[in-house]
């Protein structure tokens, strides 16, 4: 494949993870100190618990992304399910830590990448397959912090995507006629 469509698709990768960031943000930016605790049930995680897995995934799966194994020595995975006391002020702490190493890794990949192998778990995954893996995972995990932060602010949540009955006037702001 050309570089220029490589490019293209990791242009495609990187706006797919820039998405699911400002969808986390949008729904982080709702919360105050007690939301980020809350539960539905007493073996689901908070917002809190998602967020430091995420950061400790991201930590270990994009640092020296291409060199080393995505699931380090020091990740204390377990340790991440662990959160009884936190602030949204250190809740969006580890949040933007582990996108920063995440987004600064992926700009750094450059169309001859994808054609590399790297490991995760002692598993050779092509670096394609690497990148739907972990965005996969990082929106499997930011829809559950909406669906959080969306029951934690009941109707004071601002939606972040077309409002209910609001699909019609969407598609009429964007010249689209559905017929």
């Amino acid at each position: 494949m050309a570089d220029q469509q490589l490019d293209a698709i990791l242009g495609d990768v990187r706006h797919a993870f820039r998405a699911q960031k400002t969808l986390g943000d949008g729904a982080l930016a709702q919360l105050e100190d007690p939301d980020v605790l809350l539960r539905l049930d007493a073996a689901g995680n908070s917002v809190a618990v998602l967020v430091k897995h995420l950061r400790g995934n991201m930590l270990s799966r994009w640092a020296a992304f291409l060199t080393e194994d995505g699931e380090k020595a020091t990740r204390r995975r377990d340790d991440e399910f662990e959160v009884e006391v936190a602030s949204l002020a250190e809740v969006l702490a580890w949040w933007e830590e582990g996108w920063g190493v995440a987004l600064a890794t992926l700009d750094s990949l450059r169309p001859g990448d994808l054609e590399r192998t790297v490991t995760v778990r002692g598993e050779p995954h092509s670096v394609p397959k690497a990148l739907l893996r972990q965005l996969t995972h990082v929106a499997y995990h930011v829809g559950q912090i909406v669906l959080l932060a969306k029951h934690a602010r009941g109707e004071r949540w601002s939606t972040l995507s077309i409002p209910r009955g609001g699909s019609e006037a969407f598609n009429r702001g964007r010249g689209f006629e559905p017929g």
